[in-house]
């Protein structure tokens, strides 16, 4: 191996791999050119009047991919993990207790977060096959049996990407009315938003989560928090330091498009053009995509005589699918003989999942011939690594994509 991480020359091995790389990961994304293109400008005065034009167009077109038109959205130069961070300081207060539902990695990290803030979280486990709406009965029982109201927070992941398993979250703002408690809902959509049906507004959610690197088609570096009326009215409350994540900080600058620190200028340039890609596709065309290609996926999967991991068809993720490994078998190995082979990266098990399971991604910038030559590579990176499947799952992903296809 080269220090550049090429192969050296010789061995037959060569010393550059010809074609695109196949991210197919469930996020980072592959960045299509648009945005590339919005993103290599020259960067701007971050106080000038064109700038305002900018951050303004931003901001309010995330109200639209949020469909949060009656809150505020906020907008971070971070990852996903700081626009948790960000919901939790601003609204809570050492020692207030928060409701959670362990349906995968990131609802694990989740609640790690929040311990490190002082809050202390009440943990509903499942065995990471299902959504948290599996378990909106445990969350009412809790929330009616609280009576003092020491409970200030339900948070939720409505993907959960460790799983592919998807969380209705309407049935969980049913749970927390129906037992009559004020508790805020939180929702994370770092793996959804923009890729799967979301309606921040409709659904009563507080405070929503989001990233760029996935179904918003940028790279990593943005984050956001999408907030309820209800949720800004809380923040003078809040009784947890904050400095860099503060709403009251960037709410003043944020009226007129700017930010209270320098912003991260050019990723807002790729910002801009993918709000203007989603809403020229159209949302509900997006999401239809989508969940045709996540289908089509799953077909090749129970082909192959693999197992799907989500186990209930309600909570089947259009994100991403994770694929169970029969027995004996690694799914690292896999991964790794596919990688090799045919230059695509596949997601990995996380946590109790770590060498169990692969994942597919099937989000962001993604079109049906993308998708067939990922199952391809899988189906052929499952012959090479004598992982026992029957064969035909490319077959019946392509039946399927061909009779739903736009004439």
């Amino acid at each position: 191996m080269a220090p550049d991480g090429t192969h050296k020359a010789g061995h037959n091995a060569p010393g550059r791999i010809a074609g695109r790389h196949f991210l197919q990961i469930p996020g980072p994304t592959n960045v299509p050119d648009r945005i590339l293109r919005a993103m290599d400008a020259p960067t701007m005065d971050h106080r000038s009047p064109a700038f305002g034009r900018l951050g303004l167009a931003c901001l309010e077109g995330m109200k639209t991919i949020f469909k949060a038109e009656k809150g505020r959205v906020f907008i971070y130069p971070a990852s996903g993990t700081g626009a948790w961070e960000a919901a939790l300081v601003n609204t809570l207060s050492a020692g207030d207790q928060v409701l959670m539902v362990q349906t995968g990695h990131f609802a694990l990290l989740w609640k790690k977060l929040a311990e490190r803030l002082g809050l202390v979280p009440r943990f509903i486990d499942t065995d990471w096959r299902v959504g948290a709406d599996a378990a909106a009965a445990e969350i009412e029982a809790a929330l009616v049996e609280d009576k003092g109201h020491a409970i200030k927070a339900v948070c939720v992941v409505h993907n959960e990407t460790s799983t592919g398993c998807t969380t209705d979250v309407a049935a969980i703002r049913r749970a927390i009315d129906a037992a009559n408690h004020p508790a805020l809902l939180m929702v994370d959509t770092i793996s959804s938003l923009a890729s799967i049906d979301y309606r921040h507004d409709e659904w009563g959610v507080d405070v929503t989560v989001g990233g760029s690197q996935k179904g918003l088609m940028l790279p990593p570096g943005l984050s956001f928090n999408a907030v309820s009326d209800k949720a800004m009215g809380l923040n003078e409350k809040a009784g947890l330091p904050r400095s860099f994540w503060s709403w009251e900080e960037h709410a003043g600058p944020n009226a007129t498009g700017y930010f209270p620190y320098t912003p991260a200028t050019n990723l807002l340039y790729g910002l801009e053009a993918a709000i203007d890609m989603l809403h020229e596709e159209g949302l509900d065309n997006v999401f239809a995509r989508h969940d045709r290609h996540a289908e089509a996926t799953r077909r090749a999967v129970r082909a192959w005589g693999l197992e799907v991991l989500c186990r209930e068809e309600k909570n089947y993720s259009s994100s991403l699918t994770a694929v169970m490994m029969p027995e004996g078998h690694s799914a690292d190995g896999l991964r790794a003989k596919i990688r090799d082979a045919f230059d695509m990266s596949l997601g990995n098990g996380l946590s109790r999942l770590a060498d169990r399971v692969f994942r597919i991604g099937h989000l962001g910038d993604f079109n049906d011939l993308t998708l067939m030559g990922t199952l391809a590579g899988i189906e052929m990176g499952l012959g090479l690594a004598k992982v026992p499947h029957s064969k035909g799952g490319v077959a019946a992903a392509m039946e399927h994509l061909a009779a739903t296809a736009r004439a």
